[in-house]
């Protein structure tokens, strides 16, 4: 359950966490994740690097920079939700073309991660690099566009309905061309959003039948006012906390819908009460996820605790790279609607590509990683020196021993048999074992198991 709890709220468990929410239960865990307090240091190295690629419009560091602060960071939670919203309000640097603009559009999206949806949205409205991204700074009175109201109510508010829902419709096209027309006139000066009102339709506008001279800000409140709002988005939330297989049932919503808007959009109390649930730790949800290549990589790195100890840090442009060949660039969503996720994480070829990171973050010989995360070395601090402690201790880490009985004999076998091979005559028997315990981690990290969330 810590472990689960640390995959889906993070982006995994280290020994020490796991150990450590064992001993003081899951509720305790639970709230560790959700009262997690910011690392000054940390911060002080995310302004360096936020200022350093803003300034020099460096789109190629934008990813590595995320998956640093993901990967070090003392909020996991926060920066789990962020990638959230980042694929809810997906936008990409391919059209941006400014570095600056999306790292305020994360920064925006960070400090209403587990805050409060309506502000988020409301923020979103004129946010930059969204604002660049659907066209909204190319909007005027005599030629108003509708990009961003119309993924307005379809991606971000309200959603087209489930299929069950046939013949009710959430918004219609009139009332995009409409609410188009309160978006009007706002432009990008010296890198901030401003009004012109000479560019602005002033006009009478009808939307959701609700007939007046509204702005951009009536039409984000209708959108918070319709009563399809709060459970598109606590559908958003549960396909990424809970189950993206199979869709939740009206009277499963229903309450949750409730508390968010009772609580006027108040995020956090709705995803604690998820977290804290009996489903979030049932069979229909505990891994049953196909991790993401962000999940997956940043779930390798911090098992082997290449994050922790110091000096040189793991090159995350490098992570990235790979994250990026699995299908997944943070800062650069393939489309409005984000990424496919699921069923397509996972294909012969996404997985080779697994198998490959998997053996060149354990082999201690890739350039790109060094030692950082070697699994010899993670052993010996743990003291596993039998192979059946370091079967048990991998199994442990990784997927909390969540394998077949079978399963752990064959890795017990091969355990066994590797450590009757021959080995190049100028190893020592310590660099054998090494070698051994290495090759071991890397069959852990290929099950099928692991692939899971």
């Amino acid at each position: 359950r810590v472990g689960h709890l640390h995959r889906r709220a993070g982006f995994g468990a280290t020994h020490a966490e796991l150990e450590e929410g064992v001993r003081g239960g899951v509720d305790a865990a639970i709230d560790r994740l959700l009262n997690a307090r910011p690392s000054a240091d940390l911060d002080a190295a995310w302004e360096t690097l936020r200022t350093t690629i803003g300034q020099t419009n460096s789109g190629a560091q934008l990813p590595a920079a995320w998956v640093y602060r993901m990967l070090y960071s003392t909020q996991p939670l926060v920066e789990k939700m962020t990638l959230l919203w980042h694929d809810h309000f997906a936008t990409s640097n391919a059209k941006v073309n400014n570095a600056g603009f999306m790292l305020g559009q994360y920064e925006l999206m960070r400090r209403h991660a587990l805050g409060n949806f309506g502000a988020m949205l409301r923020d979103m409205s004129h946010d930059a690099a969204m604002m660049v991204w659907l066209d909204t700074v190319d909007s005027r009175r005599d030629r108003p566009n509708e990009n961003y109201a119309r993924e307005l109510m379809e991606l971000f508010s309200l959603g087209i309905p489930h299929p069950r829902d046939a013949g009710r419709r959430n918004y219609t096209e009139h009332d995009i061309r409409e609410a188009a027309k309160a978006f009007t006139g706002w432009r990008i000066v010296a890198g901030r959003d401003v009004f012109q009102e000479a560019q602005h339709d002033g006009g009478e506008k009808t939307v959701f039948g609700r007939r007046g001279n509204w702005n951009w800000d009536d039409i984000v409140r209708f959108c918070l006012e319709h009563e399809a709002c709060p459970f598109f988005i606590c559908r958003k939330l549960y396909d990424h906390l809970i189950s993206d297989i199979e869709a939740p049932s009206a009277d499963l919503l229903e309450p949750l819908a409730r508390q968010l808007k009772d609580g006027d959009y108040e995020l956090r109390p709705v995803v604690e009460r998820m977290l804290r649930s009996n489903l979030f730790f049932s069979d229909r949800c505990y891994r049953q996820k196909i991790k993401s290549p962000v999940e997956y990589v940043l779930g390798v790195v911090r098992g082997l605790e290449g994050h922790e100890g110091t000096g040189s840090r793991i090159a995350t442009s490098q992570l990235t790279r790979s994250m990026e060949e699995m299908g997944q660039r943070v800062f650069y969503p393939p489309s409005v609607a984000g990424w496919d996720g699921g069923r397509a994480w996972l294909n012969a070829q996404t997985f080779l590509l697994r198998q490959n990171l998997a053996l060149s973050l354990t082999s201690t010989t890739d350039d790109r990683f060094g030692r950082r995360t070697d699994p010899a070395a993670l052993a010996r601090r743990h003291d596993r020196r039998t192979n059946e402690q370091r079967v048990d201790f991998l199994l442990k880490v990784f997927l909390q021993g969540d394998v077949t009985a079978a399963t752990r004999t064959r890795l017990l076998e091969y355990a066994d048999n590797a450590a009757r091979s021959r080995y190049p005559a100028f190893w020592s028997a310590e660099d054998a074992e090494d070698q051994r315990v290495r090759s071991l981690c890397h069959l852990v990290l290929c099950l099928p198991e692991f692939q899971l969330c």
